[in-house]
């Protein structure tokens, strides 16, 4: 395994309560795009499909661990569990059996940190950690968000997807005012992007609008925006999965792989930004911080 980074920890959550929008697909992709950069990243897959494990070419029937260990046995060695996928990109497997945690957790004291108490056994070990959460707000998602400082939602712009942003938003706006302080919106992923769509061009011009709105207030998503690049709609993108590979092993030349890169450039400078700010201020070097976009990067 890489060896501690003595770096902040970014971790991120990828939500959205609808399946089939590109959730799985930027987590894995993103995470990519990261370790491509040369940044140690973990992606924990919290969905009992095991989808973003099937991605990363891991088969979920033949594990000697797997997230359901980490979720049920405090004492499960997850460093153990963790497979290194290639350099510097390892995940978390899940399995179906994840799928029962929920009612085993159920009179549980502090469920909900099952997965934040786990994950700091790993201390700094990877710079980057991506939780790929379930289509649904239960037990595992909220996990998921007790442990995340920032949330990234993928979706498509749609009317109906738009709607749900809602929602999703006031899941996140009830886990910061309790178990997670910290946690904050980074911004939308656009997924299966077809700009010249005049349905896709209003869709995000009100999500553009709603942010810029939110400024004014102080809810954990003040800062966020739509993310630059979209993600263009590529059929390689749905192939590479079926292959266990990522679309810079897959069609490192697809436009798929080129917005990926795009966009893992976009926050990887951001939080390199943020690290030499902190830097400079001298800012204690074990906290855990999340950069914020200046709000002259909406709409851009």
């Amino acid at each position: 395994m890489p060896e501690p980074t003595n770096k902040p920890v970014r971790l991120m959550a990828l939500m959205n309560q609808k399946g089939g929008v590109g959730k799985t697909t930027t987590t894995v992709n993103l995470a990519a795009a990261f370790a491509k950069a040369g940044r140690s990243t973990l992606v924990v897959d919290l969905d009992p499909q095991a989808h973003a494990t099937l991605h990363l070419g891991v088969d979920p029937e033949n594990l000697r661990g797997s997230m359901y260990d980490v979720m049920t046995d405090e004492n499960a060695d997850i460093g153990g569990i963790v497979k290194q996928r290639s350099k510097n990109l390892a995940v978390l497997p899940a399995e179906t059996s994840l799928a029962g945690v929920e009612g085993e957790l159920a009179n549980a004291p502090d469920k909900q940190r099952r997965l934040e108490r786990a994950l700091a056994k790993l201390g700094e070990r990877y710079e980057f950690v991506l939780l790929d959460c379930p289509p649904s707000l239960g037990l595992l998602t909220v996990n998921g968000l007790t442990c995340a400082r920032e949330v990234l939602i993928p979706m498509q712009a749609h009317f109906l997807a738009l709607q749900g942003v809602g929602k999703l938003l006031e899941t996140v706006k009830l886990v910061s005012q309790g178990v997670n302080p910290r946690l904050k919106v980074t911004g939308v992923v656009l997924c299966m992007h077809d700009a010249a769509s005049t349905h896709t061009r209003e869709v995000v011009a009100d999500l553009d609008q709603f942010f810029e709105e939110a400024r004014k207030g102080d809810a954990p998503w003040k800062f966020a925006r739509v993310l630059r690049p979209a993600v263009r709609r590529n059929i390689k993108l749905a192939e590479c999965p079926s292959f266990g590979k990522t679309i810079f092993e897959y069609a490192p030349l697809a436009t798929g792989a080129e917005d990926y890169a795009a966009l893992g450039d976009v926050l990887l400078k951001e939080w390199d930004q943020m690290l030499a700010k902190r830097s400079q201020s001298q800012v204690a070097p074990n906290v855990v911080v999340v950069p914020t976009p200046v709000a002259s990067r909406v709409g851009g």
